[in-house]
């Protein structure tokens, strides 16, 4: 059975940085394409992020492009995602997720799901 444990969470000043981890074990993740989505109170998980299982492609929501970064360390199993000029709308629990069926965007394409990890932006 896989996992995913997501790290990296805080508060944070706007503007500012955090880089958030996810560390994957059990099935090979080596091999999957991995993402990230975030919740926020009162609202829907919604995609923010994804990697093909090669690293060598990248999407992202358009709410966070030029601001986020995914990428991906497969020899350690492991997915980052840098978190720049950060804004009060950014707060939400952040997830990691693995193996898409199909469609990145909705959840429920996804197999694995992370215990998610909080980030607040103070204005």
């Amino acid at each position: 059975q896989g996992r995913l444990v997501e790290s990296g969470g805080g508060l944070v000043q706007a503007g500012g940085s955090l880089r958030l981890s996810c560390a994957a074990s059990g099935p090979s993740f080596s091999n999957l394409p991995m993402g990230w989505f975030r919740q926020a109170p009162g609202k829907e998980r919604e995609f923010v992020a994804a990697i093909t299982w090669t690293g060598a492609r990248t999407f992202y929501a358009d709410s966070v492009k030029g601001r986020f970064t995914i990428s991906r360390d497969s020899a350690k199993n492991m997915v980052h995602l840098e978190l720049n000029s950060l804004k009060p709308e950014d707060t939400a629990v952040y997830y990691c997720a693995a193996d898409p069926d199909g469609d990145y965007l909705p959840t429920s394409a996804w197999t694995f799901w992370g215990q998610g990890t909080q980030v607040t932006v103070s204005s």
